[in-house]
């Protein structure tokens, strides 16, 4: 049996021996009783987490990305395109500043 020792550590805080032969057991060596629809509700959440990881380092290029990184425009640039906008009357969805954030934002697909 393949147990999956990450999701069983998620539903499962007290886990810290897991086995794939005998199961899970806490601290103190008492067996825990593993419920298959806790684990793959937590299969599910790392999942998850690890799609919105995956998706913050695609927008940034970067496969560790930090608070604040980013492949839009600097902010000094989008007001740039924002005023040019204004100034020109295209504030709209086919201005500069809209079809630069538009093309990153098709580049860079929320999961």
């Amino acid at each position: 049996m393949n147990l999956d020792h990450d999701a069983i550590r998620k539903a499962y805080s007290n886990a810290v021996t897991i086995d794939d032969s005998r199961g899970a057991f806490d601290k103190d060596g008492n067996e825990i009783t593993l419920v298959q629809s806790a684990i793959d509700a937590a299969r599910t959440t790392l999942n998850n987490e690890a799609s919105a990881i995956h998706y913050k380092s695609q927008r940034i290029g970067d496969p560790f990305p930090t608070e604040g990184d980013t492949v839009y425009p600097s902010i000094g640039d989008q007001l740039d395109l924002l005023y040019k906008d204004i100034v020109a009357g295209t504030v709209t969805t086919s201005g500069g500043f809209a079809t630069r954030i538009k093309a990153t934002k098709d580049k860079y697909p929320k999961p």
